[in-house]
């Protein structure tokens, strides 16, 4: 059964990855939509089962964690996708704070995006904790000295924030004028409302780890993390824009805002340097740069979250043969938020096992429930795009065509 079912899981992998690639070169044949759309079917068949068999069972049943490694792969994974729906907060904040009007009209896809993210956040939880039925207890149970309760009551609105934020699409949807006018009126202390939520969680997922320096691994643990893992949810929100800009364009045949996806690579790559030259000042400073040596696995690991998932993507968005093809600005994008998940999981599972000696992976029921929200994400943001009024009105004067 487990062969059976990991066979399975990559199997649907390969076919993603697969589709993926032939959407960014543009050979989406026929026989592969409809391999995408069985293979589709099929696994969310398979991952339903699970989750019935989840809450049927309890947690043991559908995942490898034990009491000596109690937080497995779902905890990277649901931090990863914290981070990679930032850009929701950094484009609200870019038109509505700053009043770079240019940005407008990508605000409304990005907002819905961080609002499936984070829908997806929430969905992991639920999953993941061992009584789903408490999770509302933090709201009224305060525990003021519990960095858990700020994380669960910021998300908790957040959410909210992001749902009021996206609702005139809606509106707009019913035909409701009235209820549009009064969220734009009110919109200036909503958005505030939100980057402050966002900024004071996407820093707690790293203050989390403040309380156990003896079991993180030197290479990760520092008083920063904070810091760090706010600084990377900035820079790969930016990212994931480009990302999910293009895929608009090459799935939905959205116009794409050259000039935009431009300057959010410039301040991506200025972002991403100033994380990476923090990474080594803290690195030097705190003299434990012996640890790359003393677990080689762990050195490969952290110069790949550095090197490949850092400054790679920082340099490829300084190449202007990079940054003249939309292409070369996705893959970049990309290889940065690819660095932000590797790190998270680096962080909240690799780093640990050294101190713990357990040699827990992950089941591939774990795996599966994970991808599953990934792509009921993208269906739902597909939805969205096909019945709500997600995209400004095209305009021909302005659309011109991306340079591939």
């Amino acid at each position: 059964m487990n062969l059976a079912g990991w066979s399975f899981l990559i199997f649907v992998c390969l076919v993603f990855l697969y589709l993926i690639f032939s959407v960014m070169l543009g050979r989406v044949s026929v026989r592969a939509a409809k391999l995408g759309k069985a293979t589709l079917t099929a696994f969310w068949a398979v991952s339903l089962a699970v989750i019935f068999w989840r809450f049927a069972k309890g947690l043991g049943a559908v995942t490898a964690m034990n009491d000596e490694f109690p937080w497995g792969v779902w905890i990277g994974l649901l931090q990863s996708g914290v981070a990679l729906a930032a850009g929701g907060f950094v484009i609200a904040a870019t038109v509505h704070i700053f009043h770079i009007r240019r940005f407008e009209p990508i605000l409304r896809p990005m907002v819905l995006t961080a609002f499936l993210g984070y829908s997806f956040v929430a969905l992991t939880l639920f999953i993941e904790v061992g009584r789903p039925q408490r999770l509302w207890h933090p709201l009224v149970m305060w525990q003021h000295t519990s960095i858990m309760f700020e994380v669960a009551w910021c998300v908790t609105l957040y959410i909210t924030v992001l749902m009021v934020e996206f609702s005139p699409a809606i509106f707009e949807r019913l035909n409701m004028p009235k209820a549009v006018h009064a969220i734009h009126v009110g919109a200036i202390p909503l958005v505030i409302a939100g980057v402050i939520l966002s900024t004071l969680h996407q820093s707690s997922m790293g203050s989390m780890f403040l309380v156990m320096p003896q079991k993180i691994y030197p290479l990760w643990f520092s008083p920063l993390l904070p810091v760090f893992f706010l600084v990377s949810a900035v820079a790969v929100g930016l990212c994931m824009t480009i990302v999910e800009s293009y895929f608009s364009y090459k799935i939905f045949g959205r116009g794409l805002e050259i000039p935009l996806l431009l300057t959010l690579a410039s301040a991506a790559r200025t972002v991403l340097f100033i994380y990476f030259g923090l990474k080594i000042a803290d690195i030097s400073a705190r003299g434990v740069w012996n640890a790359v040596l003393d677990h080689p696995w762990m050195g490969v690991s952290f110069a790949a979250e550095l090197a490949g998932g850092v400054l790679l993507p920082a340099l490829l968005f300084s190449l202007k043969g990079v940054r003249s093809h939309v292409k070369g600005l996705a893959f970049a994008s990309m290889l940065a938020g690819s660095g932000v998940i590797l790190n998270r999981l680096n962080v909240s599972w690799f780093s640990m096992i050294p101190y713990t000696g357990t040699r827990y992976f992950p089941a591939w029921t774990e795996l599966a429930i994970s991808i599953f929200f990934v792509t009921a994400t993208v269906v739902a943001f597909g939805l969205a795009v096909r019945y709500l009024p997600v995209f400004p009105a095209a305009d021909p004067a302005k659309n011109n065509p991306p340079i591939e």
